[in-house]
């Protein structure tokens, strides 16, 4: 089967790569509204970029009409914001934070998720979430239909015990986070392998378990 990009709708072009690009991190991204108002809202298209410097990408699509979502007004006007990766115990509240509210209204109070104060940047932390990235705006690039931001991490904070600071290595045995797969479904990350020569028999710890 061939499909030429170009024949096909927008609309049809995103049903194939969302479903096909999968499974994709999701970033729960809080940001501060002009009111003061924590704002929280998820989304799959995103990634790190790079390490020096340190820069994680999303991308936020433009409403209907062509206006901003609240996550990329307030990205635009701050030019700051937080990503969150979300794990299996609070999957069903980041899903949640993306429901429509209305801009005064913070999706974390909405869904029982606890805001703590960030070091750097003004928009709060979720302190439920096992990582959280403070990010300051560091370049945008523009299309038709989406703004992607890409941020400088600027500080990590995790949940406690999750990384060993003496190798710098995080303890994936204790970390679950949750992939976005096609449609509405998502994916858990309980399932690993190595593909290493000598990797042995897979056992509940394996390597990959103090990358």
């Amino acid at each position: 089967m061939e499909i030429d990009f170009s024949a096909i709708t927008e609309y049809q072009r995103y049903k194939l790569m969302a479903s096909l690009i999968v499974p994709r991190p999701i970033a729960l991204v809080t940001t501060l509204g002009p009111d003061g108002t924590a704002n929280a809202a998820p989304f799959s298209m995103f990634n790190m970029l790079g390490e020096e410097p340190p820069i994680v990408m999303i991308s936020v699509n433009r409403l209907g009409d062509g206006s901003l979502k609240d996550t990329a007004a307030n990205i635009v006007r701050t030019q700051e914001f937080v990503v969150h990766l979300s794990d299996e115990a609070m999957a069903e509240k980041m899903h949640r934070c993306g429901e429509r509210l209305p801009p005064d209204m913070s999706e974390l109070a909405h869904v029982g998720l606890t805001a703590a104060p960030c070091t750097d940047v003004a928009p709060p932390r979720i302190a439920e979430a096992p990582v959280a990235f403070e990010c300051r705006l560091w370049e945008t690039l523009e299309t038709e239909s989406r703004q992607i931001f890409i941020g400088r991490v600027l500080r990590l904070h995790a949940r406690d015990g999750l990384i060993d600071t003496e190798r710098w290595r995080v303890r994936l045995q204790d970390y679950f986070p949750v992939g976005r797969f096609g449609a509405s479904f998502y994916v858990t990350t309980r399932d690993r392998f190595s593909l290493e020569k000598d990797a042995g028999v897979v056992t509940a710890s394996t390597a990959i378990d103090e990358m």
